[in-house]
C-alpha cells in the first residue's frame, strides 16, 4: 500500500497554531459516507432478472460519444436534457427498459433514436442503469478479501466507521452502504466530499459562554439546542443558553480519496458487498470506546443513571434521588413530551450520560434526556401472523452494555444497535422451532451477556430463556421452562407430551451479583384452562427460576401455583433485597403473585419465609402450607369448579418497589373474581364476582399485612397495568385508571400531587438526573412524558 494512505488514515493532530485549534482528520476512508468513490471503469453491472454482466467500461465510452452533449459529461444534465444521476424515474427502470428507450428514443421530448448494435445498446443501457442502481446490484472485478484488508488494515477506515460490528462509531455505520448508495452517488461523494455531506455530520465549531471551543458534528440543531457529537463519538447536548456562537464549516473531514487503481478496485469490491446484517451471523465486535458502558457501572450505577429496565439489577424500583420530594412536589410540571406512533406504550426508558433510549413497536429511539429531542431512530416493519401482545406491537424497552443497546423484535429476534448511530450491529433469532413465539420483553444484561425471554404461552410454545454474547450475538445457552422427556420435571405433566406447554418468559428477571444468581419468572401452562390432558403440577410454569447466569443451569425453583387453570402466571417482578428479617440478616426475594398471595422467599434456596394474601377475597386456596405448597379450597381443583374463582387477576407484570426506610412493598393490585365457564352459562348459579377495583397497596414485608391502600376509582380496563416508582424523596409515583399520573407519601399513602394525562397508561415510571436536575419519566398512551421542577 502506498505510504500516503497510511499517513492520511491518521485521525487528526492538534497543532499549537490558531488554525490548528480544531481536530483535523487526515485520512482516506475514515468517513466514507461523507464521501465514497466508485470508478465506473472498475465495474460490470448486472441486471437483477435475469443476471447478466455488462461492460461498464465500454458503456461509459459510448455515453461519452453519444450522450454528453445533452446530458453532460458528468450525467448531471444540461439545458437540453435532464440529469441521469439520482433520477427516481430511471431508478425504477430495468436494463431492458432502458435499452428500449435508447434504441427507439423519445421523439416527443426531442431524444433521438440510437440505431446501435445490440452489444453496444446493452453496454450503454447498463452504464445508465448503474447511475441509479445501488452499488450492491453491480458486480466488481476486484478482490473483496483484499479490499477488506485495506479497509481494516492499511487504510484504517475502521478507526471511524463500523462495519458489521467492527470499528468505531465516529462516522456513519457502513454495514449497508452497498444498498444505500448508487454508483455515481458514491463516486461523487468520494471525489468531491465537500459537495455532499451526510445529514447530521456537518462540522461545526461551537464557542461556549465560558470561552471554551468545541468542534464536532451537528447531529441535530434547533433555535434552542444543539446535539453535538465530538470526534471521539461522544455526545455533548447543549442548550442555547450555554452557547455563545456556532460556526458551520462547509467542508468534509475527508480529503478526496487517492489510491492506485488496483487498491481502489479491491476496496470497492469489498464495499459493494456490504448489504446489511444477516440474522444468525455472529459478528466480531472489536469496538472499545472510552465512553462505553461496562458492567461494573451497571452493577453500581452512578447517581442519576437508570441503566436497566428496573433501574438496577435487583428489580427494585427504588431510587436514591431526593431532589424531588414531598416539600416541593407541588412545583412538578411537564418539561417535555415525545410522541411514538403506538396506541399504548409499555416501555420504561433507560438513561445514561444524558441520553434516553425508548422503544415502540419494532423501533428504538435515542432522545436528548433534557429536551426529549430525537437523536436517532431505528425501525423495521411489523411482522404479520403473530399472536397475543407481540401482535399488538408491545415492547417494554432496551438494555445497554458497551457501545450497544439491545431490544427484542415482535417475532422474537434479539438485536443489538449501536448506541451512537442506531445502526444494527447483530441480530439473533431466539426460537429455533416453528411455534407461536413472539417477544415483548426488555432484555437484561449480566456480565458480558444479554438475556431475554419469549411470549406466546397462551397460544402454545415451549418457553425458554436465552443468553447471548453481548459483543457478537452468539448464543451461549438456552434454558427451557418446559422439560423434555427424561429431564427433571417431565413427570409433572400427565397426559400428552408438553412440547408446547407454555411457560412464557416475557417479564425481565433480576440478578444478584453476590451469589451470582439469575432470577426469572415464568408464565402459565398451555392450554390455559383445559387441563384434561395435562395432569400434575406442570413444571416449570408459574415459577421463579434461580439460574446460573454462565450456564443457564437450574439452582432451585419455586412454583407459586401448581397445576394452574386460571392463567395465574408468575410473571410479576422478583424484587431482591438484603435486610435483617426474622431475627437475622438475609437475602430476600419479594413477590406479589397473580394468585393473590404476597411472598417473601430466601433467595439463596427458595424457602418460603412468609406468605400472606393481599386481597380481601381469595377462595382458590386457604393458605400456603409450611412446605410451600398451596392448600387448595374444596371445589377448586379442576376446571369443573361451580363457583367464581378469586382472584381473577390479583397482580400483574407492572413494576413494584420496596422502601428500606418504611420497609413497605408497593404495588398495584386488582380485587376481582372470575366466573368459570360453567357458571357463566348456568342461570341457576349466581355470579360470585364483585365489580373489579384496583388498589395501590403498601404491604409490610415483616407481617405481610396491608399497611395502607388507595382505591383507584373508575372502571377496570383491560391491559392497563401501570407500575410504581419509590424514591428517597419519600414519594411513591403511580398511575390510576382514569388517566392521571400521581404521587403519594410513601409512609401513609397521603396524596401529594397528580397530573391528568387523560390517556390510558400501561407503563411504569422511572427517574433520572441530567445536569444536576432530577426528572420523572413515564409512557402515557402514545407519548413519553417527562416531569421536573
Amino acid at each position: 500500500m502506498a505510504p500516503w494512505i497510511t499517513a492520511r488514515a491518521r485521525i487528526g493532530r492538534r497543532a499549537n497554531s490558531n488554525e490548528a485549534t480544531r481536530v483535523r482528520f487526515e485520512f482516506s476512508c475514515s468517513i466514507l459516507l461523507f464521501g465514497l468513490f466508485l470508478s465506473a471503469a472498475l465495474l460490470a453491472a448486472q441486471n437483477a432478472s435475469p443476471p447478466q454482466r455488462i461492460s461498464l467500461e465500454s458503456g461509459r465510452k459510448l455515453y461519452a460519444e453519444h450522450c454528453t452533449g445533452c446530458h453532460g459529461a458528468d450525467a448531471r444534465g444540461t439545458a437540453q436534457a435532464p440529469s441521469l444521476q439520482g433520477n427516481r424515474r430511471l431508478r425504477q427502470r430495468s436494463i431492458e427498459q432502458l435499452r428500449t428507450v435508447i434504441q427507439h428514443g423519445i421523439p416527443a421530448a426531442g431524444m433521438p433514436a440510437f440505431n446501435l448494435p445490440i452489444q453496444q445498446l446493452d453496454a450503454l443501457a447498463g452504464f445508465v442503469y448503474s447511475l441509479n442502481s445501488s452499488a450492491a446490484e453491480n458486480v466488481l472485478s476486484g478482490n473483496p478479501a483484499a479490499g477488506k484488508q485495506i479497509f481494516f488494515g492499511t487504510a484504517q477506515c475502521a478507526t471511524c466507521h463500523m462495519v458489521q460490528g467492527r470499528g468505531r462509531a465516529i462516522g456513519p455505520d457502513l454495514s449497508n452502504v452497498g444498498r444505500e448508495m448508487t454508483v455515481n452517488e458514491i463516486e461523487e461523494a468520494l471525489l468531491h466530499p465537500d459537495r455532499s455531506i451526510t445529514p447530521g455530520y456537518e462540522i461545526v465549531k461551537v464557542r461556549l459562554g465560558n470561552g471554551q471551543i468545541i468542534e464536532g458534528f451537528a447531529r441535530g440543531r434547533t433555535n434552542f439546542d444543539l446535539q453535538l457529537q465530538d470526534f471521539n463519538g461522544r455526545f455533548r447536548l447543549l442548550q442555547s443558553s450555554e452557547i455563545s456562537s456556532v460556526d458551520r464549516e462547509p467542508r468534509s473531514l475527508m480529503a478526496p480519496l487517492k489510491a492506485t487503481s488496483g487498491e481502489l478496485q479491491d476496496l470497492i469490491a469489498y464495499l459493494s458487498r456490504l448489504t446489511g446484517i444477516e440474522p444468525q451471523t455472529p459478528v466480531a465486535n472489536e469496538s472499545s470506546e472510552a465512553h462505553n458502558i461496562d458492567f461494573a457501572r451497571i452493577r453500581n450505577p452512578r447517581a442519576g443513571d437508570w441503566l436497566t429496565y428496573n433501574g438496577n439489577l435487583s428489580g427494585n424500583r427504588y431510587s436514591d434521588l431526593s431532589q424531588i420530594n414531598a416539600a416541593n412536589i407541588d412545583k412538578l410540571t411537564v418539561k417535555w413530551m415525545f410522541p411514538i406512533a403506538h396506541f399504548g406504550l409499555e416501555v420504561t426508558p433507560i438513561v445514561v450520560d444524558g441520553i434516553m433510549y425508548v422503544t415502540g413497536p419494532n423501533q428504538a429511539l435515542a432522545l436528548d434526556a433534557h429536551t426529549g429531542r430525537q437523536i436517532w431512530h431505528y425501525s423495521r416493519p411489523r411482522t404479520e401472523g403473530l399472536f397475543g401482545d407481540a401482535s399488538l406491537g408491545t415492547n417494554r424497552g432496551v438494555a445497554i452494555l458497551g457501545g450497544n443497546v439491545f431490544m427484542v423484535t415482535d417475532n422474537a429476534h434479539l438485536i443489538a444497535l449501536n448506541r451512537t448511530t442506531g445502526a444494527l450491529v447483530w441480530e439473533a433469532v431466539m426460537p429455533d422451532e416453528a411455534q407461536h413465539y413472539g417477544s415483548t420483553i426488555a432484555p437484561l444484561v449480566v456480565k458480558d451477556t444479554v438475556i431475554a425471554g419469549v411470549s406466546g404461552g397462551d397460544w402454545g410454545i415451549r418457553g425458554f430463556i436465552a443468553c447471548y454474547d453481548a459483543s457478537t450475538g452468539k448464543r451461549i445457552w438456552r434454558h427451557w421452562t418446559i422439560p423434555a422427556k427424561g429431564e427433571p420435571g417431565y413427570d409433572t405433566w400427565k397426559g400428552r407430551d408438553p412440547s408446547d406447554g407454555g411457560g412464557a418468559t416475557w417479564l425481565t428477571g433480576s440478578y444478584d451479583p453476590e451469589t451470582d444468581t439469575l432470577y426469572w419468572p415464568t408464565g402459565n401452562p398451555f392450554p390455559d384452562s383445559d387441563d384434561s390432558k395435562r395432569g400434575g403440577d406442570n413444571l416449570f410454569t408459574n415459577c421463579i427460576l434461580a439460574l446460573n447466569p454462565d450456564t443457564g443451569a437450574l439452582k432451585w425453583h419455586y412454583q407459586f401455583t401448581p397445576h394452574d387453570i386460571r392463567d395465574r402466571d408468575a410473571t410479576e417482578p422478583p424484587v431482591l433485597i438484603d435486610t435483617r428479617y426474622q431475627g437475622r440478616q438475609r437475602k430476600l426475594l419479594l413477590h406479589a403473585d397473580r394468585n393473590g398471595f404476597f411472598y417473601v422467599l430466601d433467595r439463596t434456596n427458595g424457602q418460603v419465609l412468609l406468605s400472606k394474601r393481599f386481597l380481601h377475597r381469595v377462595n382458590w386456596a386457604t393458605d400456603i402450607g409450611s412446605d410451600g405448597r398451596p392448600n387448595l379450597s374444596i371445589g377448586h381443583i379442576s376446571r369443573s369448579d361451580r363457583e367464581a374463582s378469586c382472584p381473577g387477576d390479583a397482580a400483574n407484570w407492572s413494576s413494584t418497589a420496596f422502601s428500606p426506610v418504611t420497609r413497605l412493598y408497593y404495588f398495584l393490585s386488582l380485587e376481582e373474581c372470575q366466573p368459570n365457564e360453567a357458571a357463566a352459562h348456568t342461570l341457576a348459579v349466581k355470579r360470585q364476582s364483585e365489580s373489579g377495583q384496583k388498589y395501590l397497596r403498601a404491604v409490610d414485608i415483616d407481617t405481610g399485612k396491608v399497611a395502607w391502600e388507595i382505591p383507584q376509582i373508575g372502571p377496570v380496563l383491560m391491559k392497563t397495568w401501570p407500575g410504581v416508582l419509590a424514591t428517597a424523596g419519600g414519594i411513591v409515583f403511580y398511575s390510576d385508571p382514569n388517566g392521571s399520573f400521581a404521587a403519594v407519601d410513601e409512609r401513609y399513602g397521603k396524596p401529594l400531587w397528580h397530573f391528568p394525562t387523560n390517556v390510558l397508561m400501561k407503563a411504569s415510571p422511572m427517574t433520572y438526573m441530567v445536569d444536576g436536575k432530577q426528572f420523572i419519566a413515564v409512557a402515557a398512551g402514545s407519548a413519553i412524558l417527562c416531569f421536573g421542577l
